[in-house]
């Protein structure tokens, strides 16, 4: 069994200002984010060019964090938001919520879309691969929160996270979620991409994918104190907001590969 180790949330502090390390995982993930799309704006079948490429960063990082937060609020903490409004704004202090920041950046892609007149799902499928980079640095970052944590259990590697209060062994379920939406999930995605795909196939994977993870994950999760299991006695909020995106996402590779045997 081992404890976490409690790290200093503040990664460097100069005066008064105090940069978290929850900030820097998010800088890392547009950093790197952006660094894997400019491989891809070399393909041929790259909907955008490394100009674009800018603009379309600068849409998804205001979709991901203004989503993302909201969302958090919404279907996580919206009473906490209605007694506290500026809460809202501490995005310092953690709270960001996947599904809210895939709105935010669906509703970003449309309108980057929209203003370039490129097809929603060309930019779709070109972003795809390269999200879960963001979704695993930023379960690093709740590993380094030390928030998030799992349900007890009596695994060998299992974690006693005192900011939950007790002394219990957990799993260190951010870990399992860095491994399962950050690695495995870019990986996949990756290779799948690596050649040209139908339209809407590669967007359509990673949900599925994502859902899937996610899904299975949550079982090793405990859930929100203030929420507990929202349905049937077993899932999560994240089970249902998640197994929608996994049927969604299937649907989505069936459409993908049916309209492409159609047009042969």
């Amino acid at each position: 069994m081992y404890r976490h180790p409690e790290f200093d949330p503040v990664a460097i502090a100069i005066g008064p200002l105090e940069i978290h390390w929850y900030g820097l995982t998010y800088l890392a993930a547009f950093l790197g984010g952006w660094w894997l799309a400019r491989l891809r704006t070399g393909r041929s079948d790259s909907p955008i060019n490394n100009e674009q490429l800018a603009d379309l960063i600068f849409y998804l990082a205001l979709g991901v964090i203004l989503g993302g937060r909201f969302g958090y609020v919404l279907f996580y903490h919206f009473e906490r938001f209605l007694s506290d409004p500026l809460w809202l704004f501490q995005i310092w202090e953690g709270g960001m919520s996947f599904h809210g920041g895939l709105i935010g950046v669906l509703i970003a892609m449309f309108l980057f879309a929209r203003k370039i007149g490129c097809h929603f799902f060309n930019i779709a499928d070109f972003i795809a691969p390269v999200i879960p980079v963001g979704l695993g640095l930023g379960r690093l970052g709740n590993f380094i929160n030390g928030e998030l944590w799992g349900r007890p259990t009596d695994v060998p590697w299992a974690m006693v996270f005192p900011q939950a209060g007790d002394t219990l062994a957990r799993h260190p379920s951010q870990l399992y979620q860095f491994a399962l939406e950050g690695v495995l999930l870019f990986v996949v995605l990756w290779v799948f991409s690596a050649r040209p795909r139908p339209l809407m196939a590669v967007s359509g994977l990673f949900l599925l994918g994502y859902g899937v993870v996610r899904t299975f994950s949550e079982f090793f999760r405990e859930p929100d104190a203030h929420l507990g299991f929202v349905a049937l006695d077993w899932m999560t909020m994240g089970q249902i907001l998640s197994i929608p995106m996994a049927v969604v996402g299937a649907v989505m590779l069936w459409m993908a590969y049916r309209n492409k045997k159609g047009s042969a």
